[in-house]
């Protein structure tokens, strides 16, 4: 997952990346070494490791799926796949995508709004500066974020009582001869990228230097699961280890809760052994919801391309920047009631639908406003990113509120939801303001917009209840 191009300011995009040869180790000079994740077809026993160990090294086993990643050389994967009891097996494919002070609140149910939450109908700006305009706050839901963990500094941002930290994870791999994907319980909270802490305070809001600003669903518990390293790529067998792990809190000590999986990254293919994973959080009953990716008319990335999960593309509105305002612009924006899909429009990046690939709504994804720090010091900043990274947890936190509303719900139910309540982009073109003064027109076919708009006051007004 390559999360970031750095501009002047940030703006985020997510593009494939097809290298996924390891280091040579062993077997002789020159052969190319891969690492391969296993899909089984039968249940995973000594004697299917042992055949397996004749080509490699077993590294991890996932047991609930039936599933295991090995080191080979890359000439017997062929072999692997023709054994009888291997469903598929592929190489790993990329994917992109201490604490000091505390914020002294519970949460930021009184934040004030941003445009993108007013635009999702979150907030009412025009009603006052810190008018929430639904009742729900994602209380007693759990929302795991597959990312790239926390800053070092994630307190200085978010309540301590809005993260799970019990539950916090991080867990490694790739294709390099001494990786597996073993949980490292503390790893989470010392991010390098910055990722993870953006997509956070999309969900939650967060302290902007003593201010706090609205989030989607400022209630939620958020559990980060760290799958990407520190320069905010990974790989899908870390995903799919990180799914599981969701999952089985799921069945586990979380099986009394609302649970869903935000996961603001992608790749090119669909790994089969993530795509186990993806289904068997599902059968769980946790909510997968994903960013579409950022390739434009190269198509989405997976698992958003995956039809089951909710997957999200990018919008944005015609008022978003206003740069001859002051520091504080971008707050209290009103971007007229009821929503006018004219005045919103689907980014250039935001990946379009092809044959095979299911995109379902979108959501705001550019310059959305949250914390990112480059480097590693203990000084707080913030930017401006765009990309269906930044889109994915508006409609996480939405499917939180939904489901505070009615816990039963299913991903079926809340995705049909989702669709029947978006607000239609239909096909067309905008001028758009740009940060230096320009004006760019951006246009989008009907592959670019799904259903539309995420508005999360249709949304809960559509969601029955229990």
């Amino acid at each position: 997952m390559r999360l970031l191009k750095v501009f002047l300011m940030i703006f985020l995009v997510l593009s494939p990346m097809f290298s996924l040869a390891g280091p040579e180790r062993g077997g002789g000079k020159g052969m190319k070494k891969i690492s391969v994740n296993v899909l089984l077809n039968v249940e995973v026993n000594t004697r299917v490791i042992r055949d397996l160990q004749s080509y490699g090294r077993v590294q991890e086993v996932l047991s609930g799926i039936n599933a295991l990643t090995m080191q080979m050389a890359e000439k017997d994967l062929e072999s692997v796949r023709n054994l009888p009891f291997v469903a598929a097996a592929n190489p790993d494919a990329e994917r992109y995508g201490a604490p000091i002070d505390t914020v002294p609140v519970e949460d930021f149910l009184v934040g004030l709004p941003t445009w993108n939450m007013d635009v999702i109908n979150v907030m009412d700006t025009a009603s006052g500066p810190l008018s929430r305009s639904v009742q729900e706050t994602g209380a007693g839901v759990y929302v795991a974020v597959l990312d790239t963990g926390l800053k070092d500094i994630w307190t200085q941002f978010f309540p301590e009582e809005r993260i799970a930290d019990e539950y916090a994870r991080s867990f490694t791999g790739g294709p390099f001869p001494t990786s597996a994907t073993p949980s490292q319980p503390n790893k989470w909270e010392h991010d390098q990228s910055s990722h993870g802490t953006h997509v956070t305070s999309t969900i939650l809001g967060y302290n902007l230097r003593g201010t706090p600003v609205a989030g989607v669903a400022p209630l939620a518990t958020v559990i980060p699961v760290k799958t990407l390293n520190q320069n905010g790529s990974g790989w899908s067998s870390t995903v799919a280890r990180g799914i599981v792990y969701v999952a089985e809190l799921k069945m586990g000590p979380l099986a009394d809760y609302p649970v869903v999986i935000n996961m603001s990254l992608g790749g090119s293919i669909l790994d089969a052994v993530e795509q186990a994973a993806l289904d068997y959080a599902l059968d769980a009953g946790v909510i997968i919801v994903a960013a579409a990716g950022n390739a434009g008319e190269a198509g989405m990335g997976y698992p958003g391309g995956y039809a089951p999960v909710i997957s999200v593309a990018a919008t944005g509105w015609t008022g978003e920047w206003f740069p001859e305002g002051n520091f504080s612009w971008w707050l209290n924006l009103d971007d007229g009631e009821p929503n006018n899909p004219d005045l919103y429009y689907i980014t250039d990046f935001s990946s379009r639908e092809l044959d095979g690939q299911e995109l379902d709504v979108a959501a705001p994804g550019s310059w959305v406003v949250g914390p990112y720090k480059l480097n590693s010091s203990n000084e707080p900043t913030f930017y401006f990113l765009g990309g269906t990274s930044m889109a994915s947890p508006h409609v996480a936190g939405v499917v939180a509120l939904m489901l505070q509303k009615n816990p039963n719900l299913t991903q079926a139910q809340i995705e049909s939801i989702l669709k029947s309540t978006a607000i239609a982009i239909p096909a067309g073109c905008r001028e758009i303001l740009q940060p230096d003064g320009s004006v760019v027109e951006i246009c989008w076919g009907d592959d670019a917009n799904g259903s539309g708009l995420v508005t999360a006051d249709a949304a809960l007004a559509a969601t029955p209840a229990p």
